[in-house]
């Protein structure tokens, strides 16, 4: 399965809200890269305002090439701790909706290289499969090593 191109993009996307450094964020994003890769990937910026008029700066990457794509993939399935693997391997099937894998990594735990699923104020990534059937994306995930 990992042979095949069965992932269309992925998308990273991060805020940086105003008690932040936007640097780190941005480097935290670009720590899920491969190494090799980082400086290749182009990060947009948007700037966005709060609910109470915060400033918070919105960075995107979109990651098209399908050898990116497998990169990314299997640095973060050689770096993900085996407690997340296993937990997102239970419930998968609650992280697809409609061909997409959501991934959440906790932020801070990124900038200092680590890579651990979260729920609050994360990195988001979302995994674009060809296929929209769970069973096929859980099928590639386990290819790709991202779960058990």
């Amino acid at each position: 399965m990992q042979s095949k191109n069965v992932v269309a993009y992925i998308e990273i996307r991060a805020f940086a809200h105003a008690t932040e450094e936007e640097d780190k964020v941005l480097a935290a994003m670009r720590n899920i890269l491969p190494q090799r890769l980082s400086e290749e990937v182009s990060i947009k910026k948007s700037s966005l305002t709060g609910h109470h008029g915060n400033p918070i700066t919105c960075l995107e990457a979109k990651i098209k090439d399908r050898n990116m794509v497998k990169a990314v993939l299997e640095n973060l399935a050689s770096k993900l701790r085996i407690m997340d693997k296993e937990l997102l391997g239970g419930m998968i099937e609650q992280h697809i909706d409609g061909g997409t894998l959501y991934l959440r990594l906790d932020k801070q735990s990124a900038y200092l290289g680590e890579y651990k699923l979260c729920t609050a104020d994360p990195i988001h990534l979302r995994v674009h499969f060809r296929k929209s059937r769970p069973k096929e994306i859980a099928d590639a995930c386990r290819g790709f090593g991202l779960i058990p």
